[in-house]
């Protein structure tokens, strides 16, 4: 009979008996400030806060402070619950009944069963739009791929509310990291009433209520994005922030002058260029920690000449990540030859005949697999490569175009826009090679593989059966020995093709002011709550 184990917690006869260490744990003796303001740098300007909507980072920081799911993340990165209290699991792994506790949504109104329901049938229905629809489908929740295809009914979907405090959901078979997706913002309750009222302009501050510790209270676009204090959070008496601002600051320069202001706390990253320095002359404010991530350059598989097996690996060839990592970058980063990082908990990073070459042996290799597919010094490959706007990406898309201007003799413009309008264009397709980075969803190696299935988010179009079948087989698998054995052949397959380029794997710096606590240096999850901050006096 299979069972699904936790390491966080135990189970006993299919039954999870837990408990939360969620909110600000002061350590005894320290004194707290008597304003307790956090400002804290987030990159991009958020595209939205509808936890439906969301699929980039700067949004998900920002929901994860406003709303809560079925389960979160500890200061270390271990699941811990959320709205639901404790779950049951049936003995063959497909079917969980979730025990929600008494919690209400930030009008006072009660969070139910159906909240759950509502959101989740609504990220899989078709005219929604939700660029999340494929990670419900992952979650093997019954019938969730028919009905993002437009084969079923929204209200066939496998969950139900038993009750108002009763959530059941029910799976096509057992996935072992099930409950690690749910602390992801597409999985989170929403309120029916308001977001049917409502619409698009749910989220506006006159209109937007919340489930998490904070309410959004002032969002001038470009500008800033205020969160006050939510008195109706279940936890709030151990919550100790009482407002967060987020400035969207893509220009890492001028978010790091303005913490030497004292106008931000908390950066979104560090300046490259100034990392030895600044490590040099604040070592007590510089951070640097492990992150799931993975830093690529993705192929539109619909334009030629990159539908070409050859050309994407000749182009992913002649890239030296060693020069990208301890020249440009510096950070501890590390070079990137598959789709999946070491760091992810369980994975073993499979040995590859192309990551095993020297340098050279893969520019040789290189070189002559342009020249099969048709390119040489008369008829140069020719291409725009497309970034998002920062200083950072900026530098890496300019050592890329010289490297493969001197490996390959291709001509590479590169070109770029602002974060919402380059999200546009990944979505529609409107691209030839465009950097992409893949932060990941949960702790586990499907994460990274899954953005490839052929159902998955998967901006480039990439498609392979037999990819989207061994990732079903590992989904399925009895041990985390075999599930290992099926992500290396996944990869094998990634390598074979090479549908995007892995560049490097991220390592997370910023600056924190010394006065706020409760920062854990020791998670690789990019989540940070507010709701586990304080500042010291």
């Amino acid at each position: 009979m299979h069972r699904l184990k936790r390491t966080t917690f135990a189970l006993a006869f299919g039954t999870l008996f837990s408990f939360s260490t969620m909110a600000a744990q002061v350590p005894v003796g320290v004194q707290l400030a008597e304003e307790q303001k956090l400002t804290r740098g987030n990159g991009d300007e958020v595209p939205t806060l509808d936890p439906t909507m969301s699929s980039d980072t700067s949004s998900s920081r920002v929901i994860s402070d406003m709303f809560e799911g079925l389960v979160t993340e500890d200061l270390h990165g271990n699941i811990i619950p959320a709205l639901a209290t404790r779950w049951d699991i049936s003995e063959d792994g497909t079917q969980y009944t979730f025990h929600l506790r008494d919690a209400k949504w930030s009008n006072g109104d009660p969070i139910t069963a159906d909240d759950f329901v509502f959101a989740l049938q609504r990220i899989v229905n078709p005219k929604t739009g939700a660029p999340y629809s494929w990670y419900v489908s992952m979650a093997n929740i019954v019938n969730a791929d028919k009905i993002t295809k437009g084969d079923a009914t929204v209200d066939s979907l496998g969950v139900k509310a038993v009750d108002a405090k009763t959530l059941q959901v029910n799976l096509t078979k057992p996935v072992p990291h099930f409950i690690k997706m749910l602390a992801h913002e597409s999985t989170f309750a929403l309120p029916e009433k308001v977001v049917k009222k409502y619409q698009e302009a749910w989220t506006k501050p006159e209109n937007i209520v919340v489930s998490g510790a904070y309410k959004l209270t002032d969002w001038v676009i470009n500008e800033k994005l205020v969160l006050k204090r939510n008195a109706q959070y279940w936890n709030d008496k151990e919550t100790v922030i009482n407002q967060v601002t987020y400035l969207p600051i893509s220009d890492v320069n001028a978010e790091y002058n303005r913490f030497r202001t004292g106008e931000i706390d908390i950066t979104n990253v560090v300046p490259l260029e100034l990392y030895q320095t600044i490590k040099k002359d604040r070592p007590d404010e510089l951070l640097t920690m492990p992150s799931l991530g993975t830093y690529y350059y993705l192929f539109n598989m619909k334009k030629k000449p990159f539908d070409d097996e050859r050309v994407r690996k000749a182009l992913a060839y002649s890239i030296d990540r060693d020069v990208v990592v301890e020249r440009i970058l510096g950070q501890g980063q590390l070079p990137a030859y598959t789709n999946t990082p070491p760091a992810v908990a369980g994975f073993e990073v499979p040995k590859l005949e192309w990551a095993e070459m020297s340098q050279q042996e893969r520019n040789q290799k290189a070189k002559s697999l342009l020249e099969e597919a048709g390119f040489d010094e008369g008829n140069p490959l020719k291409f725009e490569l497309e970034y998002n706007t920062s200083e950072s990406h900026k530098k890496l898309a300019i050592v890329m175009a010289s490297m493969w201007k001197k490996n390959l003799g291709a001509e590479v413009e590169i070109a770029n826009q602002e974060w919402k309008t380059f999200l546009q264009t990944l979505s529609s397709k409107n691209f030839s090679v465009a950097r992409y980075a893949w932060i990941g969803d949960y702790n586990e190696a499907s994460t990274f593989l899954s953005y490839f299935d052929s159902s998955g988010l998967n901006y480039g179009g990439w498609s392979n059966a037999d990819y989207d079948a061994v990732l079903k087989q590992a989904s399925s698998a009895q041990s985390e020995k075999e599930r290992n054995v099926l992500y290396q052949k996944a990869e094998q397959i990634f390598a074979d093709e090479m549908p995007a380029i892995p560049v490097y794997f991220y390592t997370r710096s910023v600056l924190k002011n010394k006065k706020v606590g409760g920062y854990s240096q020791d998670n690789a999850s990019e989540r940070r709550y507010t709701r586990d901050l304080y500042l010291i006096k």
